[in-house]
């Protein structure tokens, strides 16, 4: 068996410390404050909840995460949260989000299954709660067409994933031994190349002919698409109903157990701002381009754009079959030790929100609270 879950967590986060801070679109450590727009002013007459001054926001400056710009963009969390301040907190990779989370300075947070899975199993149990869904799909393997032009081409070449252990790395490990190929999860040699390179510089790498392809997540894989690439693969086309748990929304448990109205008024917004997306899609993604660009001081072409939007499902279902098969993919590419996830989900106040707006529950798959 590989290092354990805690010595693979230890290793890739002193490899990801040494790096340099990076931008927002990136997916290194670090974070920033979100503009504080007048998409956050408090209107008139409105009263705190909880008696809170604010509730602490975090997200990444990703097209996965749409929910939290469009819902930012459009003031869809400020109206429901009153007049407490709806703050945001940017980021560029799961585990410092998971470490604010621990921390207190973010008190609900837009994060991906695998940092979610590690931030819960690595803590006991204790930490998070996943509370909420809001994507699925948008992740594609993009290649070089000269260098790759079947599936199975992919052997013997260097493909690039965002970070060791992340969810994208998983899901791309776990389709190599699929394949009956091998590669060593840490190091990422073995029958094909797999290089840990943020999604900032990825295109770059990829233009200089450094990576054949890569397995990453949108906007990334259109900006490939951009630059030659070509769609060899869309993950979902690996998922039943092609369907699987990009994005999940989660809250510290003490933040759960002592604010629940503020928590209700979060998930109301996001219940909110999804019915809005996928009833006005070419509005949502203007709003999510445009805070994208106030975010990260740049908006999307519409030559990547467009195509990563349309690979992405909104969803409130947090889709928690999925989320126990990709910590079975973490398991079998040695990632992960057989994690216990029950208690990872308290679905309770979404389905509360849910059923007051007249939409089906969600299902925690047998991993909610007892």
């Amino acid at each position: 068996m590989p290092a354990t879950t805690s010595t693979l967590l230890r290793r890739g986060a002193a490899l990801i410390a040494a790096l340099p801070l990076l931008t927002l679109a990136a997916c290194g450590y670090g974070s920033k404050a979100a503009d504080d727009s007048a998409h956050t002013r408090v209107a008139a007459g409105a009263e705190k909840i909880d008696g809170l001054d604010s509730v602490k926001i975090g997200y990444f400056g990703n097209l996965t995460h749409a929910t939290a710009l469009v819902g930012n963009q459009k003031g869809f969390f400020q109206k429901e949260l009153g007049a407490t301040r709806a703050s945001y907190q940017l980021f560029n990779a799961g585990p410092s989000e998971i470490e604010a989370l621990n921390s207190g300075s973010v008190d609900i947070g837009w994060i991906g299954p695998s940092p979610a899975i590690n931030g819960y199993t690595r803590s006991g149990g204790k930490n998070l709660r996943i509370i909420g869904g809001s994507a699925s799909g948008g992740v594609k393997l993009v290649v070089d067409p000269k260098k790759i032009r079947s599936l199975k081409d992919v052997k013997g070449k260097r493909i690039a994933t965002p970070q060791l252990g992340n969810t994208q790395d998983v899901a791309f490990l776990n389709w190599v031994r699929e394949q009956g190929w091998k590669v060593d999860a840490e190091s990422g040699k073995g029958d094909v190349s797999v290089v840990r390179t943020d999604n900032k510089v990825t295109p770059d790498a990829f233009r200089s002919g450094s990576v054949d392809g890569a397995w990453v997540p949108e906007p990334t894989a259109s900006k490939l698409v951009a630059e030659g690439g070509k769609v060899l693969l869309d993950e979902s086309a690996l998922w039943p109903d092609k369907k699987f748990v990009i994005t999940n929304i989660v809250a510290s448990q003490k933040f759960l157990q002592r604010h629940p109205k503020a928590v209700e008024a979060v998930l109301r917004a996001s219940v909110e701002t999804n019915r809005w997306i996928n009833a006005h899609p070419e509005a949502a993604k203007a709003a999510a381009n445009k805070r994208l660009g106030i975010d990260s001081g740049k908006e999307l072409p519409a030559e990547v754009l467009d195509p990563a939007w349309k690979s992405i499902r909104i969803t409130d279902d947090p889709l928690a079959a999925t989320l126990s098969t990709e910590a079975r993919h973490a398991v079998r590419a040695g990632l992960l030790d057989n994690p216990k996830l029950t208690g990872i989900y308290d679905l309770a106040p979404l389905n509360k929100v849910l059923a007051a707006a007249g939409e089906p529950s969600v299902s925690d798959a047998g991993l909610g609270v007892k």
